[in-house]
């Protein structure tokens, strides 16, 4: 399993930052690989991504959810095998620090080969960094969730 950090700040208070990655069905505008997320119901979503000419379903699982701070998920179905936190820190009243980190288990020999050289930390690296093009350029969030999800409910 690899893992993979990745933080950036953005020119948006923490609210607006947070409001927006609660928008999993918007993911695909900024996130290189997804073709679609479809949020099933508060805790769970599907994916279908294509990477390198494979195409992945699978199903992910919020276990943690505290607005302006974090989310925590887990895969539960699929080839895909990942869980990860993504952290929102006040900078000041208008910027805000994004962190992601990721543990993820590369299934097949794509998956396993682009992992050694680094595509998975670059990828994330250029998700990151559209996400914050994203959210500046749009000034203000396309939505929110800002209900609470605490481990084990």
């Amino acid at each position: 399993m690899s893992t993979v950090k990745e933080a950036v700040d953005v020119e948006v208070p923490v609210h607006t930052a947070y409001n927006q990655w609660t928008q999993f069905e918007e993911f695909p505008h900024f996130m290189e690989g997804v073709e679609e997320v479809r949020q099933l119901d508060e805790r769970h979503n599907h994916w279908t991504t294509q990477v390198s000419g494979v195409k992945r379903e699978f199903d992910t699982e919020i276990v943690d959810q505290l607005p302006d701070e974090r989310i925590t998920w887990r895969t539960t179905t699929g080839d895909t095998n990942q869980k990860g936190t993504v952290r929102f820190q006040r900078l000041d009243d208008t910027h805000t620090r994004v962190e992601l980190v990721m543990d993820v288990d590369p299934t097949g020999v794509a998956e396993k080969t682009g992992d050694m050289l680094g595509v998975i930390d670059r990828r994330v690296k250029g998700d990151m960094q559209r996400f914050k093009e994203y959210i500046e350029k749009r000034g203000g969030e396309s939505g929110a969730w800002r209900g609470r999800i605490r481990p084990g409910e």
